[in-house]
């Protein structure tokens, strides 16, 4: 039974406590969004009828001028994730979310031909009055690049709102030690009597806090000794010892 239990302890002792998958996409998220906002989105041919066909390449920062802002979000949503606790860490997650979906439309638009891009890229070109635009190419590459961060940010933040309880609680662990470290303790005595106990992450964490080691075996017990009662003295009956 101590092997069992001293192998549930280590195995608490290994385990990270903060959610590295969602800090992983949330990297890549940002790296996606950082990249694709410098490679070209349109690009723009007009003509004026006066000076030479002029051609414009819009970049991923010029088409959807958030996307840089919106990568450093993210990446201070990483260090957000290491400070915030509990229920804070779950808001964090939603705010995430609603960053990704925010990601997801422009180029969700460009890559369907919603919209006009040609209007669009004359606008953001800055072309004169009397220009006309010739034409508009478009780039997949990029545009699947930020939805691939997108995506990639909507995971980490469904990954952070929905957070393993043992996760969740970490911001309670001192609320009342001195009652989880009692409970921990009757738990552990369960389990080295054979008995069914829930020896949770939480339960061995406490109980490590309380200077129990979950995998000593328990002290051996005189059986000619009369049993304590839970104050620790002999109980005490009707007869004269």
């Amino acid at each position: 039974m101590a092997s069992d239990v001293g192998g549930r302890a280590v195995g608490v002792r290994g385990r990270r406590r903060f959610p590295v998958g969602p800090v992983l996409l949330l990297a890549v998220a940002a790296g996606l969004m950082w990249v694709a906002s410098r490679m070209t989105w349109v690009t723009v041919t007009s003509s004026d009828g006066l000076t030479e066909p002029r051609t414009d390449e819009l970049a991923g920062g010029t088409w959807f001028g958030a996307l840089t802002p919106l990568a450093l979000v993210l990446l201070a949503a990483i260090a957000a994730v290491f400070a915030a606790r509990g229920w804070l860490r779950r808001l964090l997650g939603v705010l995430v979310t609603l960053v990704a979906a925010v990601t997801a439309v422009p180029p969700f638009a460009l890559l369907t031909d919603s919209g006009d891009p040609g209007q669009r890229g004359a606008t953001l070109a800055e072309l004169p009055g009397r220009a006309e635009v010739t034409g508009v190419q478009t780039a997949v590459f990029p545009a699947v690049l930020a939805l691939a961060a997108a995506l990639a940010a909507f995971a980490a933040g469904v990954l952070l709102a929905r957070m393993p309880r043992e996760s969740a609680e970490l911001s309670g662990r001192y609320d009342v030690p001195a009652v989880r470290r009692a409970a921990a303790g009757a738990e552990l005595d369960k389990a080295r009597s054979g008995e069914d106990a829930e020896l949770t992450e939480r339960v061995l964490w406490d109980a490590i806090d309380a200077g129990a080691d979950p995998t000593a075996d328990p002290a051996p017990r005189d059986p000619a000794a009369p049993p304590t009662g839970a104050d620790g003295d002999r109980p005490r009956g009707g007869g004269a010892e």
